[in-house]
């Protein structure tokens, strides 16, 4: 019984292979310069590694010995796109989203945080600090928001695609609120 399974399977196989060849056209070759490089028609395009001849150097990896090191080489971060001030209200649909939030290091984000932090734990929503110079200034905001996660990360294309200018806000499934 087995051997007609696979006997079944091999002839299934060669015939797929037949037919994806028979299907497939050959190459046209548009011109053949006889081994020449072809990096002229390249430099163009301005490539990083152009000079083949010395060996890249290889960069060392920083050396990250716990999570707040890794955490702490992220930063600064930055999200350009992002600014503090009043973000309107507005009804999105987004099912399934894991409320979240946007904050930064200033004024405006510290006031916000102290004031909503129970109502984000009970929501059980996710911190992004889209904008902090270093891990005491993100140390500071997570004292204000004990039992909050709060990552710093860059929310730039987040911004772009719910159409965010400021911060803070809150995002759930079924709006963006400040």
């Amino acid at each position: 019984m087995n051997c007609i399974l696979l006997a079944s399977a091999m002839g299934l196989l060669s015939a797929a292979t037949a037919a994806v060849q028979a299907a497939s056209e050959p190459l046209i070759v548009v011109e053949d310069r006889d081994g020449a490089s072809a990096l002229p028609y390249y430099q163009a395009l301005n490539p990083q590694d152009l000079d083949r001849t010395t060996p890249p150097v290889p960069t060392p990896a920083p050396r990250m010995d716990s999570a707040a090191d890794a955490e702490a080489a992220m930063l600064p971060v930055r999200s350009a796109r992002l600014s503090p001030g009043n973000e309107p209200r507005r009804v999105i649909r987004a099912p399934g989203l894991t409320p979240l939030f946007l904050v930064g290091d200033d004024d405006r984000s510290r006031a916000w945080l102290r004031q909503r932090s129970a109502a984000l734990q009970v929501l059980k929503a996710v911190g992004l600090v889209v904008n902090v110079a270093s891990p005491e200034a993100l140390a500071a905001l997570r004292r204000l928001a004990p039992g909050l996660t709060l990552a710093p990360v860059s929310a730039d294309d987040l911004a772009l695609r719910l159409g965010i200018h400021h911060y803070p806000v809150l995002v759930t499934a079924t709006g963006i609120e400040p």
